[in-house]
């Protein structure tokens, strides 16, 4: 049980969500299906919170001081770098940006590009679900595969 709320907990983590959560999960015990499984439910908790209220915190950093202010002008700024992607394939275009197991990619960043961009949540969330269950189901084929070649 303590490996599976570790597990959730690890995917929860921006940069690291579930690139390093399944192989963390197998490594602790999981079986690579239950590692991706607890792995999508961890990296997609936050997300709805994202998507809400970040708007508001970055409000609330820029009002109190010029050091947050300009942490908030560098994640905008690497979110509008996105734009191309989500402004020629549209939805897809953030299920694809969520998709890829990469850094600077995942579901906090398609949060991020979404709530910068102003896309309705109604169309974003469920891109981002799809992104992340993919990344998953990438993430656990690598795991798996370099798994056997030492086994």
């Amino acid at each position: 049980m303590k490996t599976i709320f570790s597990t959730i907990a690890m995917a929860m983590i921006p940069v690291i969500e579930l690139r390093g959560a399944i192989p963390f999960g197998v490594a602790a015990g999981l079986t690579v299906t239950q590692a991706m499984f607890f792995s999508i439910i961890g990296n997609l908790i936050p997300i709805p919170f994202i998507l809400f209220f970040l708007r508001r915190v970055f409000q609330l950093m820029r009002k109190m001081s010029p050091r947050l202010e300009s942490v908030v002008e560098k994640l905008e700024a690497k979110a509008k770098s996105k734009q191309e992607i989500i402004d020629k394939y549209e939805w897809i275009g953030l299920v694809i940006l969520v998709a890829i197991p990469l850094p600077g990619t995942g579901g906090w960043t398609g949060a991020l590009v979404a709530t910068v961009l102003d896309m309705r949540i109604k169309r974003a969330f469920p891109a981002i679900v799809i992104g992340v269950t993919i990344a998953g189901i990438l993430v656990s084929v690598i795991t798996y595969g370099g798994l056997s070649i030492f086994s």
